[in-house]
C-alpha cells in the first residue's frame, strides 16, 4: 500500500524531514513508502516570469521600492543612480578625516603611476593623470563601493596600448592614435554600461578565477619585459610583447642600446621601492611607506637628474607633460570611418577587462567590510565614468588593486577619498607638471614594475594546481599566452579554457554507482566509501547534473555501459544478474526534451535486457515533465520512489533466488 505526498511550498520540507524520519513498517507483508507527489500545474506566464526574475534580478533590487508613496519612489530612484545622496545624509567630519587621509595617499601613490601607465599605453603622461582626475569624480557620485581606488591600471594600459598600436603608430600617427584611444574608452563604458542597465553582469563570471590569474600573471610579466627598454635606456625597442622578441631586442643592444647611468637610476629605486613593498607587506602599519616611496623616487630621481644633468649622457627623460585640466575630446571620438568598427572591438575587450578587475576588487573589499556591492550598479557607474572619461581626455580606467589596498588600509570611510585624490591630482596638473620635466624614464619603469611584481600571484597558482587541475591548466595556458604570444591571444585562451571546463562539466556529467553504507539506511558513491555495499540484483546510480540536449545522451550510454559492465562482473562470478536500475535523481535540478527521450530510450533498452527502471527522488520540475510527456505512466508510478531506501525495499524481496 502506498501513500502519496503533496508536494507544495508550505509543507514540502516538513513532509521531507518526517519521511526522511520514519520507520517503515509492513503492511500485508508489503512495505510501507512515501512516494514522490507531483507538484500543481503551474500558470506557463507565472513560470517564465519566476524565471526571468531569477535569472536577471534574484537581488530584488526593487524591493525597498513596495508601499511607498510615489515622491518617495522618486527620491529612492535618484539615491540608486547616485548613492552618495543616501549615504551623504550621515556623512561627519569624522569620516572625512579618514577620507582625507587616504585620498592623500592614494594620490602620492597613484600620480607617478599614472605618468608610467600613461607610457606603457603609448599616450603621452597627461593622459595617465587626466584619467585619475574626472572618473574618480564620476565614481565617487555614482559608486557603491567604499573602498575602490579609480584610475588607469597597468593590465588594461598594456592590453589598450598593444591592441592600438596594431591599428596605428602611436608616433608618425599621434593623433589618429589618440583619437582612436578615445574612441576604445568610449566604447568600453557603453559596454560597461549596457552590461549594468540590462543586468548582465552575469556574463562576466565566465571567465573564470583561475583564467584571471593566469592572464593577470602573464600580463605582469609582459609589463615588466616591456619595462626593459626604460631600464636599460634602450631607443631601438620591438613592439612586440612576446617573450621572446623582447628578449632578443635587449640583447641586440647589449654592446651599444644601453645606458650604464639610466641602469644605475632604475635599479637603485627598484630596490628601494621593492624594499618599502616588503616593508609595508611584513609591517601593516608601516602601510604609507610603499605607497609613498614612487613619489620619493620621482622626487629624488628628477632632483638627481636636474643636479648632474643627466639627460647629457643620454638619460632618457620625460621632457614636458601639458599643463592644465582636461581638454574636451567629444569631437575626437570616431563616430563614422573605418576607426569607428576598430574602436568598438578595442573597447569592448578593454571594458570587458577592466570591468572583471574593478568587480572582483569591490566584491573582495565589500566581502572584508562586511557590505553589499550591486555589481550591476558597479557596471553602470564605471561605465558613465568611462563615457565622460573619453570625452574629456581620458582613456580607460577602473579599479586600481594597489590603490585600493592602500585605501583600505589608510581607512577610507567612503568615495570621498577618490574626489581627495581627485582634487590633488588637478592640483597636479595646474601647478605641479613642469617640474616632471627631468623625470628620469628609468624610474617610471621602476614604479611599474614594483607595481605589477604583485599580480604575480604564485600562492594561488599553487593552491590552484592542489585543488584541480584542470583549473591549474587554464591558468598556465592563460598565463603562457599571454607571455610567449600577446596580450589578446592570453585572453583568448583565457575565455576559451574557461568556455571549455563549462562545456565539459555540462556535457560530461558525473554519474557514479552506488552502495549501501553499512548500518545505514544511506546510499553513497562506492568510489567515496570503499565499504558500502551493493545490493544483489540491483544497480544504483546517480547522475550529478541537469539532463539536458547536450549530456542527454551520454548520460543514457554511460549507465548502459555501466550496466553492461556489472553484467560481465556477475557473469564471471555466477551471481545474480541484474534486475533492477535505480537511477538517484535527486543532483538533477532540471531536464529537457532531449532529456526526455532519452531517458525513453534508456527503458526500452532496458526492457530489452529484461532490466526494470526504477527513479528515486526526482525534483519538482523532473516529475511534472516526467507525467507531461507521459514518460511516467510508461515507467509506472510504482516505480518512482522518494528514496533510494524505498525503491531497494520494495524490490529487494523479489531478488532472493
Amino acid at each position: 500500500m502506498s501513500h502519496r505526498v503533496i508536494d507544495n511550498p508550505e509543507n514540502m520540507a516538513t513532509d521531507i524531514s518526517r519521511v526522511a524520519s520514519s520507520r517503515r513498517h509492513s503492511e500485508n507483508g508489503l512495505p510501507y513508502v512515501h512516494k514522490v507527489g507531483v507538484p500543481p500545474k503551474t500558470n506557463l506566464l507565472k513560470e517564465i516570469t519566476e524565471t526571468v526574475k531569477e535569472t536577471f534580478f534574484h537581488d530584488d533590487p526593487l524591493r525597498n521600492f513596495k508601499d511607498q508613496s510615489k515622491s518617495k519612489k522618486l527620491l529612492l530612484s535618484i539615491q540608486a543612480v547616485f548613492p552618495i545622496l543616501e549615504w551623504g545624509r550621515s556623512y561627519n567630519l569624522s569620516k572625512f578625516k579618514g577620507d582625507l587621509i587616504s585620498g592623500l595617499t592614494i594620490a602620492t601613490l597613484c600620480i607617478p603611476q599614472d605618468i608610467g601607465y600613461a607610457k606603457l599605453a603609448n599616450l603621452d603622461p597627461q593622459f595617465g593623470l587626466y584619467s585619475s582626475f574626472v572618473p574618480p569624480l564620476v565614481y565617487a557620485f555614482m559608486g557603491s563601493s567604499r573602498d575602490i581606488a579609480i584610475g588607469p591600471v597597468a593590465v588594461v594600459s598594456l592590453l589598450l596600448g598593444s591592441m592600438l598600436q596594431q591599428e596605428l603608430d602611436p608616433v608618425k600617427q599621434k593623433h589618429e592614435y589618440q583619437r582612436l584611444a578615445f574612441t576604445a574608452t568610449f566604447f568600453a563604458g557603453i559596454t560597461q554600461f549596457v552590461l549594468g542597465f540590462f543586468r548582465l553582469g552575469f556574463l562576466i563570471d565566465f571567465l573564470s578565477h583561475a583564467a584571471i590569474v593566469g592572464f593577470m600573471g602573464g600580463a605582469a610579466i609582459t609589463i615588466s619585459l616591456q619595462q626593459l627598454k626604460g631600464l636599460l635606456g634602450i631607443k631601438k625597442f620591438t613592439k612586440k610583447t612576446d617573450i621572446v622578441s623582447v628578449m632578443k631586442s635587449v640583447f641586440a643592444a647589449a654592446h651599444h642600446g644601453w645606458n650604464w647611468q639610466t641602469i644605475v637610476i632604475g635599479l637603485s629605486f627598484l630596490a628601494f621601492l621593492l624594499i618599502a613593498k616588503f616593508i609595508g607587506k611584513k609591517h601593516k602599519k608601516f602601510f604609507w611607506v610603499p605607497a609613498i616611496a614612487p613619489l620619493i623616487s620621482v622626487i629624488l630621481s628628477t632632483f638627481f637628474v636636474f643636479i648632474f644633468h643627466a639627460e647629457k649622457h643620454d638619460v632618457q627623460i620625460v621632457r614636458h607633460i601639458d599643463q592644465g585640466i582636461n581638454p574636451p575630446s567629444l569631437n575626437e571620438i570616431y563616430f563614422s570611418g573605418e576607426y569607428l568598427t576598430k574602436g568598438f572591438k578595442i573597447g569592448v575587450i578593454a571594458g570587458l577587462i577592466a570591468l572583471t578587475e574593478a568587480v572582483a576588487i569591490g566584491r573582495t573589499f565589500a566581502a572584508m567590510k562586511d557590505y553589499s556591492l550591486d555589481g550591476n550598479k558597479e557596471m553602470v557607474a564605471l561605465g558613465t565614468m568611462n563615457i565622460v572619461g573619453s570625452m574629456t581626455s581620458c582613456y580607460v580606467a577602473t579599479g586600481s588593486f594597489s590603490r585600493s589596498a592602500v585605501n583600505y588600509m589608510a581607512g577610507c570611510r567612503t568615495a570621498v577619498s577618490n574626489i581627495v585624490m581627485s582634487c590633488v591630482v588637478l592640483l597636479t596638473l595646474e601647478l605641479i607638471t613642469p617640474l616632471f620635466k627631468y623625470t628620469p624614464n628609468a624610474i617610471l619603469a621602476s614604479i611599474i614594475i614594483s607595481a605589477v611584481i604583485g599580480l604575480i600571484d604564485i600562492d594561488a597558482m599553487t593552491l590552484l594546481y592542489k585543488i584541480d587541475k584542470f583549473d591549474f591548466v587554464a591558468c598556465m595556458g592563460a598565463f603562457l599566452g599571454v607571455v610567449f604570444q600577446s596580450v589578446e591571444i592570453g585572453l583568448l585562451i583565457a575565455v576559451a579554457i574557461s568556455f571549455a571546463k563549462i562545456l565539459l562539466q555540462v556535457t560530461r556529467p558525473r554519474i557514479v554507482v552506488l552502495g549501501k553504507v553499512p548500518r545505514t539506511r544511506v546510499y553513497r558513491n562506492i568510489q567515496q566509501y570503499p565499504e558500502s555495499t551493493k545490493v544483489p540484483g540491483v544497480l544504483i546510480v546517480r547522475v550529478d547534473s541537469a539532463i539536458y540536449f547536450s549530456n542527454s545522451n551520454y548520460m543514457k550510454d554511460r549507465i548502459l555501459r555501466w550496466l553492461t559492465d556489472e553484467d560481465e562482473i556477475l557473469k564471471e562470478t555466477n551471481q545474480q544478474k541484474i534486475q533492477y536500475l535505480i537511477v538517484e535523481m535527486s543532483p538533477v535540478t532540471d531536464i529537457d526534451t532531449s532529456g526526455i527521450h532519452s531517458l525513453e530510450d534508456l527503458y526500452k533498452s532496458l526492457q530489452k535486457r529484461n532490466v526494470e527502471l526504477v527513479l528515486a527522488n526526482p525534483g519538482t520540475m523532473v516529475i511534472d515533465k516526467l507525467h507531461a510527456s507521459g514518460l511516467a505512466d510508461m515507467i509506472g508510478e510504482d516505480k518512482i520512489f522518494l528514496t533510494v531506501a524505498d525503491a531497494v525495499m520494495t524490490f529487494a524481496p523479489k531478488m532472493e533466488p
